[in-house]
């Protein structure tokens, strides 16, 4: 079949099978070639090419840096045919050691900061190899791992980098492919060479021991890790859970009694200019009223100063209120999926496997290496002996080379020479065949020899083999150690949070304040408790209704009459000057919906609370905060009736009294009725026309009060009122007002 024919050619074919291949084809590819990091060198493709070209570039640690867009055009040209935006994003990640716990990239020029900025674009900025990254290349040449062609097959890359460095847990990795993700925190290398050299020892050593070895994370940006050990283990026993990381802070004390927070490491991943704007946005709004002020006094390091409104305020507390409210605290998620099964099959696995991985590469590195070597060494021991056989008869191999017509093919047949050999011998310069130089061969020879005995003794023993690396990971571990610059732990091991919630009242500071609501639903919080006949100010058209005496870490109860009740914190209510707010604008109070009363919260106490219909019921206080602006709904309403009461029920009140708008009285027991969370409630008082008026408990031995004019009127003897609920009643003693109301 010719092409032009086959191209033609028509095949019917299902569109779920012609869809589920080729996503199939998609999602294989993006999961084993851009997004999840091997187990054995922990990078994935554009991370190892970046390496590899910055090593073909000569980039060395010790040798000059290169322009970045001369390095990303060589990735992107000879090995990763992708945007070279991406290319120089991931480059620069490799080289902020704010983002990688063991730099792979030494950069210069400006490669982005902690507060969020860009790295300066690649035509202005410079980079070469770390002495890390050198360990990850070491032995790439000594056929250490397999090569496959390049995109265009101009060229070779490597599968897998030989990694003397255990660079998938020591850095960490974060992708997100089709299907699954993968999220790595970074560890000291210490730490892990220990673990590394338990499991040597140990092979099936367990998750909870290699967990003594290895802590927990190490992030480059330091931190509280606070975590208890049985979370961690668990974690690392599975391959998923989360780190929870808290910001470090410490208190400095100043002239007067004053004091400041002074935060010097931030989570990981955390920009430090965002977390300043989430502060300072607190400040605003007043949703931790205690705090003062916040400066960045940051340099090199970080300096984040918090000052406190009041030095009476507990520090721990202020920060415990930040650490809910901020990213201050944050959590990294902990997903260890990567590529096994030399790079093919995507895996979650435990901290077990994860160093097991790495010690298999390791020992199939060096099997490499020593077979390498020892292959070299076999070739030049060959060629040695070949020179060693022309010095023993110099004159006849001289005699040949200047006599002979096919002089190679004489000397393998006269000194049964191999072929390699021979031409060893054919390609000598004259000012070799000194006398000084026939030394020189024996010393090398004798030196080779030596070197390959011990050699194939290495590749005898596996004893051998496990021990040689275990001396490398010891090498690493004297170069990475807790009292280098690099090696010391930076990320504290702290302990998880007791659990205990700081009540909101421990951060507000406690003030008399009068809450005032005009008729209109103006509502203001003025300094002090003002006595009831103060002058106080409204809009024109608009008057007093509601004159509250409270403190600001009360909270503000609001009972409407759709049957909700809605909570304010009064520390959030407008100051004195001025008119205030609407009461509206800060619940979502419809407008079809007025205001039946506002009290200051006692969470003991329980309340009374009753519709115009004359139904209700008792519920504790407790129960009816509401957590959300939208409020909560407790007394059930349609129709054209509405939530016309809430009365509190003082201890030791025993009686209820309900008038109606017909102005009939009941009294009954507070027994009576029940105790509800939501509901119509139970009939209080039968009208044949109009509804209830208004309602109040009271202690049945201390007489029915209520108010006239300026004072107040008691009734002992409630006899003729005294019935049951849901009764009619009868008209109220002589006096009483004619507003049907008990105040």
């Amino acid at each position: 079949m010719s092409e032009e024919t086959a191209a033609l050619e028509v095949r019917p074919t299902p569109l779920a099978d012609a869809l589920s291949t080729r996503y199939l084809a998609y999602a294989m590819s993006t999961i084993t070639s851009r997004s999840l990091p091997d187990a054995r060198d922990g990078l994935k493709p554009v991370h190892r090419r970046l390496l590899f070209a910055m090593r073909e570039l000569k980039l060395n640690p010790e040798s000059g840096f290169k322009k970045c867009a001369r390095i990303v055009g060589d990735v992107m040209g000879k090995y990763h045919p992708h945007g070279d935006s991406a290319i120089y994003d991931a480059m620069v990640r490799l080289a902020q050691d704010f983002a990688v716990r063991y730099p792979l990239v030494d950069g210069q020029g400006n490669f982005g900061n902690v507060d969020g900025d860009n790295a300066a674009a690649m035509r202005y900025t410079e980079a070469r190899l770390t002495q890390t990254a050198n360990r990850l290349l070491a032995g790439i040449d000594e056929n250490a791992v397999d090569f496959r062609a390049t995109y265009d097959g101009e060229g070779a890359e490597p599968v897998v980098l030989p990694a003397a460095f255990p660079n998938l847990l020591a850095n960490g990795a974060a992708g997100i492919a089709v299907g699954m993700a993968t999220n790595i925190p970074p560890h000291n290398v210490a730490e892990l060479c220990d673990a590394l050299q338990h499991l040597i020892k140990h092979p099936n050593a367990s998750i909870q021991k290699l967990t003594e070895f290895v802590p927990g994370p190490d992030f480059p940006t330091g931190g509280i890790l606070a975590e208890s050990p049985e979370a961690i283990a668990e974690a690392y026993a599975t391959g998923r859970g989360s780190f929870r990381i808290r910001a470090r802070w410490e208190k400095e004390d100043m002239k007067g009694g004053l004091w400041q927070i002074v935060i010097t490491e931030i989570p990981y991943q955390v920009q430090k200019s965002r977390l300043i704007e989430r502060i300072a946005e607190l400040i605003q709004e007043r949703k931790i009223a205690i705090l003062g002020d916040i400066r960045d006094e940051s340099a090199e390091d970080v300096r984040i100063v918090i000052e406190p409104k009041s030095r009476n305020v507990d520090p721990e507390m202020l920060m415990e209120s930040l650490y809910r409210q901020t990213e201050l605290e944050t959590r990294f998620g902990l997903n260890m999926n990567v590529l096994t099964g030399n790079g093919k099959v995507p895996k979650v696995v435990n901290l077990r496997e994860a160093l097991q991985e790495f010690l298999d590469h390791r020992h199939e590195v060096l099997v490499r290496r020593t077979e390498h070597r020892r292959d070299q060494i076999q070739r030049r021991l060959e060629i040695l002996e070949g020179y060693l056989v022309c010095y023993l008869n110099l004159d006849e191999v001289i005699r040949i080379i200047r006599e002979e017509d096919h002089p190679k093919q004489s000397l393998i047949e006269t000194f049964n020479l191999t072929e390699l050999q021979a031409e060893s011998i054919l390609n000598m310069r004259l000012r070799s065949l000194r006398k000084l130089e026939e030394m020189e061969i024996r010393k090398e020879h004798e030196s080779l020899t030596t070197e390959l005995n011990g050699l194939l003794e290495l590749l005898g023993s596996d004893e051998l083999r496990w021990k040689r690396i275990a001396e490398e990971i010891r090498d690493m571990k004297k170069e990475y150690g807790p009292e280098t610059p690099l090696g010391r732990r930076r990320t504290e091991m702290g302990s998880a949070p007791s659990g205990v919630i700081v009540p909101l009242e421990a951060m507000i500071e406690k003030e008399p304040v009068t809450v005032v609501c005009s008729a209109k639903g103006w509502i203001r919080a003025m300094k002090g408790h003002l006595a009831g006949d103060a002058d106080v100010k409204f809009k024109e058209g608009d008057g007093p209704r509601f004159q509250i005496q409270a403190q600001t870490t009360d909270k503000l109860l609001v009972f409407a009459s759709n049957g909700r009740f809605y909570t304010l914190g009064i520390d959030k209510l407008p100051g004195g000057r001025g008119n205030g707010e609407p009461l509206r604008l800060m619940i979502d109070l419809p407008n079809d919906t007025e205001i039946v009363t506002l009290m200051v919260h006692e969470a003991d106490r329980k309340l009374l609370v009753a519709s115009s219909d004359g139904r209700g019921f008792v519920i504790p206080e407790s129960d009816v905060v509401a957590q959300t602006r939208n409020g909560k709904q407790i007394l059930n309403v349609s129709g054209k009736v509405e939530a016309a009461v809430c009365a509190p029920v003082a201890a030791g009140h025993d009686s209820v009294a309900v008038i109606g708008r017909n102005r009939k009285l009941l009294v009954f027991g507070l027994d009576e009725l029940p105790e509800m969370a939501r509901g119509r409630g139970v009939m209080l008082q039968k009208y044949r026309d109009g509804g209830m008026s208004d309602i109040k408990t009271f202690a049945k031995a201390e007489g029915l009060t209520w108010q006239i004019g300026d004072r107040m009127r008691t009734e002992l003897d409630l006899t003729p009122w005294v019935g049951k609920r849901a009764a009619a009643g009868r008209m109220p003693p002589a006096g009483f007002p004619r507003s049907n109301k008990f105040s």
